[in-house]
């Protein structure tokens, strides 16, 4: 028995460097920093896409192998023509469902071309589950990417279980009704033996999207999970806030050279507040509406003037879409014109940062900062809300939150809840974080890792386990256990 984890992408991605050759870059996202940890301590498969340019999956499974050794799992790569990568990941997946999804439905393009290239690759995806699941084991399919994935294997004629994880928010009725291909999606989603989802808030809008689109399907149970019953079929559907390793954190947070690193940015900072804000480009992120209430606090309260400094690092995400480019910019400009406004010698109130940021330095601007701002303006869960609370083993910091995030449900009572939108409150939360008194900060922050540490990874994947397969990941065999898979094919144990 295996447990066979496919996603859109991979933990890791094929870059072609621009002198030839390849790299192998550790993937980022909140998908892989939830899932990771599970295969690497518990063995099994990874199906996805590597990147851009791989559509040999031979040539790509070889360079993986590396990777492979280390990890102590398989990596399966799906390889994807250009017209198809197109189509399904940049035209139906990032400019229909996310921004639909995400409440922002001014901002959805809806394709009838690219509604077919998402089956086609589905069913692509579901071919490559057949081709390595093996009798007994256990697939788990992530993502709004990958919501047909279940119906095209059973078409294939895969019996077996499979369960399925939406990392981003489901939207209520009146939105969802906006889809074309709102009932082909609903009915594939109820091919999953469960469907699991980030919060009640989200479990409550599927269900009445299927009570209004389903009517012969009967819903039934209550707490966490409940069940649909629909064409002799029982679907378990449930929430199951996703969470972080928190010992992986706190333990990386407490190395020597990230306690360096952070003393070194709090030196360069003369002993101003920081305020920390770490985002993909994205719109649903509230980059612009965080910008807005830093200026307003500014304007509002001068003495606050060269005593704060708001870093902000923002990662490079989807550039082939039109909507993104004009956000970078946008943003570049709003930045450029509030330092134009405020800076003075020897101070510059937004430091920001368009790269992605290694794993040692993120950990140390999360301890050099006394403040986070994680302002999204809808998302699933948002792990860098939990990923702060994990890195301060100091005991200190102020988390200000968007009520909008899902992980406001399990940090509500420690962080500051803003609504990003609401930019006077937003100013006002941000003063008030900024001269908390040390005691409220710490008593604020034992609450918030109390709560992520209760509601680790390992709570989560326990739990959605249980409900998808009546299984614990102790059940599944540790990689010294497990038939030889990699081990045989390299030679080399697998953590």
């Amino acid at each position: 028995m295996s447990l066979i984890v496919v996603s859109n992408r991979l933990p890791v991605v094929l870059r072609k460097r621009a002198g030839g050759g390849v790299d192998v870059e550790s993937g980022v996202g909140g998908l892989v920093t939830a899932v990771r940890p599970i295969l690497r301590q518990r063995g099994g498969t990874w199906i996805g896409w590597a990147g851009e340019n791989t559509p040999d999956e031979e040539a790509t499974r070889r360079l993986l192998q590396g990777v492979e050794r280390s990890a102590g799992y398989e990596l399966i790569p799906v390889g994807l023509p250009d017209d198809e990568r197109r189509g399904f990941y940049e035209a139906f997946s990032n400019e229909a469902i996310w921004p639909l999804f995400h409440d922002l439905p001014t901002l959805a393009r809806f394709r009838t071309d690219a509604w077919a290239l998402a089956q086609r690759v589905n069913r692509r995806f579901a071919a490559k589950v057949l081709e390595h699941a093996a009798p007994g084991d256990l697939v788990w399919v992530h993502d709004y990417h990958l919501m047909g994935a279940a119906r095209a294997m059973q078409e294939a004629g895969y019996i077996g279980r499979v369960a399925f994880f939406l990392h981003i928010p489901f939207p209520p009725l009146d939105l969802f009704l906006k889809l074309p291909w709102r009932s082909e999606i609903l009915s594939a989603l109820l091919a999953y033996d469960l469907v699991g989802l980030q919060t009640m808030r989200d479990r409550h809008n599927f269900l009445q999207c299927v009570r209004m689109l389903v009517p012969e399907a009967e819903v039934r149970g209550k707490g966490g999970a409940v069940s649909v019953l629909v064409g002799g079929k029982k679907v378990r559907v449930g929430a199951f806030p996703i969470g972080i390793d928190f010992e992986e954190f706190a333990s990386g947070a407490r190395a020597p050279g990230v306690g360096k690193k952070a003393q070194s940015i709090r030196h360069d900072e003369s002993g101003r507040t920081i305020l920390l804000s770490v985002d993909r480009l994205d719109y649903t992120k509230g980059l612009n509406h965080r910008l807005d209430a830093f200026g307003l606090l500014l304007e509002e309260e001068p003495d606050l003037r060269g005593r704060i400094t708001l870093v902000q690092f923002v990662v490079p995400s989807r550039g082939a879409l039109p909507q993104y480019s004009e956000l970078k910019r946008e943003l570049e400009r709003r930045v450029g014109e509030l330092n134009g406004r405020f800076t003075r010698s020897g101070w510059v109130p937004v430091h920001h940062n368009y790269r992605a940021i290694p794993r040692d330095k993120l950990l140390a601007y999360y301890r050099a900062a006394d403040v986070a701002v994680v302002t999204p303006l809808k998302d699933g869960m948002n792990l860098v809300s939990k990923e702060y609370c994990a890195a301060r083993v100091d005991g200190d910091g102020v988390l200000v939150l968007s009520e909008f995030a899902g992980s406001a449900v399990q940090l509500q009572h420690g962080a500051l809840l803003v609504n990003p939108w609401d930019a006077d409150r937003f100013a006002g939360a941000l003063a008030r974080a900024v001269r908390m008194s040390e005691d409220e900060r710490r008593g604020r922050m034992r609450k918030l890792r109390r709560a992520v540490r209760e509601h680790d990874v390992a709570s989560w994947a326990d739990a959605f386990l249980r409900a998808a397969f009546a299984k614990d990941p102790d059940d599944f065999p540790r990689a010294d256990e497990r038939e030889p898979r990699v081990e045989a094919l390299h030679g080399l144990p697998a953590d």
